[in-house]
């Protein structure tokens, strides 16, 4: 009797395609009508206002600072803190995001829940970094070479006319190369997004938990009026 033996199989080949996903693909009503009460209830959600912005608020407003990057630095130094000191009872000394990760204008009118995820669509937490004086410096310099607007809270840089630092104070203190500062960024940059390298020189990675997007929406429920301006934490004398 012969026995049943399986023909022996292997891949041969493989064969990719890049299908676009279009709005002139034509909807299943059967599908369409399943997701509708989903799709209601999440439109609901993200559309619902939040706060009002009297005037547009733009990454693309100021040359070393903008009124986006400012309201996002703040509110992450804001909202971070208090979860950051609870864990290790230290302070946030400062903020430094990055100007490209800012995606949308926010626009005047209403401001809702889907605000947030225009202007932050990445899925990045906040990460507060202990870094020594001697890389902060590093960080410094990269700010005034990048020429763009990185978001920053808790720090005032004063530039000279020909691009050196007149001063730089951290905290509400003047900038020591001794000192190890607290400084608050997202997951992305710590390691080494947007060339900003110097998060490598950190002593010490706390992770918060906390979504940018969510502290975003968080800060939106608790104001009723966003009114960030273009203002002197980081600027050139003339």
């Amino acid at each position: 009797m012969a026995s049943c033996k399986p023909d022996g199989y292997s891949l041969q080949k493989i064969t990719a395609a890049q299908l676009p996903i279009l709005d002139t693909i034509a909807k299943i009503d059967s599908i369409d009508a399943m997701i509708l009460p989903y799709r209601s209830r999440i439109d609901a959600v993200l559309d619902s206002t939040l706060a009002y912005a009297p005037n547009a608020i733009s990454k693309d407003d100021g040359s070393y600072n903008t009124t986006a990057g400012n309201l996002l630095a703040d509110l992450v130094l804001e909202r971070a803190n208090p979860i950051y000191k609870s864990r290790t009872s230290n302070t946030i000394d400062f903020v430094l995001l990055n100007h490209g990760g800012i995606r949308s204008t926010i626009s005047k009118g209403p401001v809702s829940a889907r605000t947030a995820y225009e202007v932050m669509p990445f899925e990045n937490y906040i990460v507060v970094v202990e870094l020594p004086g001697m890389a902060v410096k590093s960080l410094l310099s990269f700010l005034i070479r990048s020429k763009r607007a990185h978001p920053v809270a808790g720090i005032q840089i004063v530039l000279n006319n020909d691009d050196t630092i007149h001063q730089v104070t951290i905290a509400g203190g003047p900038f020591s190369e001794t000192e190890t500062y607290h400084i608050a960024t997202n997951d992305y940059l710590v390691k080494g997004g947007d060339n900003m390298g110097f998060f490598a020189d950190a002593r010490a990675f706390h992770q918060t938990d906390y979504l940018i997007r969510n502290a975003i929406i968080d800060y939106f429920k608790a104001v009723d009026t966003l009114a960030p301006k273009v203002d002197d934490r980081f600027y050139k004398r003339n």
